[in-house]
């Protein structure tokens, strides 16, 4: 006698997300921990005084707690992160993901607020 759990539950059920060109991830929320561990890797490079890091790294965090202290349940995340759908929010991370990557990438003058506050100064 086979056991269905809820994770192989919700794929059976889950066929598609409905969205063109959005497709069904087969394990969402180990990939979602991984993208948000990443972009806390990713900004932990960036200096600590950047208001961006800050903003970014806070939300991330928040993030990361609720899909931790879900158990495994995607419901729950959902309703909680209140992105969507599970593969939206998996969308959305990887978008910022990238973002961090591109900001070190473009060396941004204008992470820190004494680099803002020199620039105007020199106006």
């Amino acid at each position: 006698m086979f056991r269905l759990t809820r994770p192989l539950l919700q794929q059976v059920v889950k066929k598609t997300t409905g969205i063109t060109g959005l497709a069904v991830h087969p394990n969402p929320l180990p990939e979602l921990v991984r993208t948000y561990e990443s972009t806390l890797s990713t900004l932990s490079t960036i200096p600590q005084t950047s208001v961006y890091r800050q903003s970014v790294e806070a939300l991330t965090k928040h993030k990361l707690d609720i899909v931790r202290s879900a158990n495994g349940d995607i419901g729950s995340v959902e309703r909680q992160l209140d992105e969507g759908q599970i593969e939206e929010s998996l969308d959305i991370a990887k978008d910022e993901l990238k973002v961090a990557e591109n900001m070190l990438e473009w060396k941004a003058s204008v992470w820190s607020l004494s680099t803002v506050a020199r620039l105007i100064v020199n106006l």
